[in-house]
């Protein structure tokens, strides 16, 4: 099963097809089993980046988490995660706009960030547990990209996102690193870049958190499709490269890679 975003370049809401759609593992065309349309609710965690040097004020992570409190749709709910050192919960599980409102009073701003922990945790924590109940699992990172000091490397939590096939979005921040190369690490920028092309989703600037908001939980309401397919010359062990080319006329986005089971 693999969690695709498809959508047509004339903006008509035509369902795309499996016909209309080809898929391949490892460079090798595959039997696609259905392709079909997943309008189901979202459950979707706003991890921010709370640390001390991030270049954007607390009223701009504020406003970016708060835009997704008006845009969910109805049976979407939030999860908001804010992480320096440590992540922590700043509003469980709602629906609840005021309530989400009322939570961000607790932002601030201190320590290092530790991005990529916070990831694990987040994608560990509190979405592994609804994988039985629902697929449409997403967490937006909003932040510059910088990790500094987690335990966890950037290969190795982008690898647990795919193989629970959980999509990340971005609202980016400015750079604060200036562009400087960081040592065992890719830059914040590309740290941004990888997430989200490695797990299908987007990235929007910071400054421009309503746009963001909207056209997140609308593609996921609107523009989410399931593939299921068997894989075909190889086991489930191995390690698989993913592409799916689409007709003309239609945008296709999904992980990357899947992960040896």
């Amino acid at each position: 099963m693999l969690n695709v975003v498809a959508t047509r370049e004339d903006k008509s809401g035509d369902p795309i097809t499996a016909k209309q759609i080809s898929f391949y593992a490892n460079g090798v065309e595959q039997l696609i089993q259905s392709f079909t349309p997943d309008p189901s609710p979202a459950r979707i965690v706003l991890l921010v980046d709370n640390s001390l040097t991030i270049r954007a004020d607390v009223e701009k992570l504020e406003q970016a988490a708060r835009e997704f409190a008006y845009e969910i749709y109805e049976g979407d709910q939030l999860l908001i995660v804010g992480y320096d050192e440590q992540a922590e919960i700043v509003a469980d599980w709602t629906d609840d706009a005021k309530k989400i409102e009322a939570s961000l009073a607790s932002f601030r701003k201190k320590g290092d960030p530790h991005l990529f922990d916070a990831l694990r945790a987040v994608a560990s924590e509190a979405l592994r547990p609804l994988a039985a109940a629902t697929r449409k699992r997403v967490i937006v990172v909003i932040s510059d990209g910088l990790d500094r000091g987690s335990k966890t490397t950037f290969d190795e939590v982008l690898s647990d996102l795919q193989a629970q096939d959980i999509t990340v979005y971005a609202i980016q921040a400015p750079d604060r690193t200036g562009g400087a190369l960081l040592r065992d690490q890719p830059k914040p920028k590309h740290v941004i870049q990888k997430l989200v092309e490695g797990t299908g989703g987007l990235v929007f600037p910071i400054n421009q958190p309503g746009e963001a908001a909207k056209a997140i939980c609308d593609e996921l309401r609107k523009n989410r499709y399931v593939l299921s397919y068997a894989p075909a010359y190889f086991s489930y062990a191995d390690a698989r490269r993913l592409l799916i080319i689409a007709h003309s006329g239609i945008n296709v986005r999904s992980k990357t890679h899947q992960p040896p089971r």
